[in-house]
């Protein structure tokens, strides 16, 4: 997953074989119940939101079926996903 490819929070997305639409609230996330592995991204039922922990779903950008609605993008987001990218290159 390229980092300039990720979706901005507030985009709405249904997974492969989900029958639920997710809104997508956090990039760049670590599983820390898995080892740390880290997703692409964290996402809450939609349109219900937050509803507890065990309603928030981590998942890739490769498991994304169709894409709903692309959420806010602006320059500070732009500059926020420059500093992404260096954060990631120094890994």
């Amino acid at each position: 997953m390229r980092i300039r490819e990720l979706l901005p929070i507030g985009s709405v997305v249904i997974l492969h074989g989900g029958q639920k639409r997710l809104m997508i609230f956090g990039v760049m996330q670590t599983d820390e119940g898995a080892g740390g592995a880290e997703h692409d991204y964290i996402g809450v039922i939609y349109p219900e939101g937050n509803v507890g922990n065990e309603m928030q779903f981590l998942f890739d950008h490769s498991d994304i079926a169709a894409v709903y609605h692309r959420g806010y993008e602006d320059g500070e987001r732009a500059a926020f996903i420059t500093q992404l990218e260096e954060i990631y290159k120094g890994m």
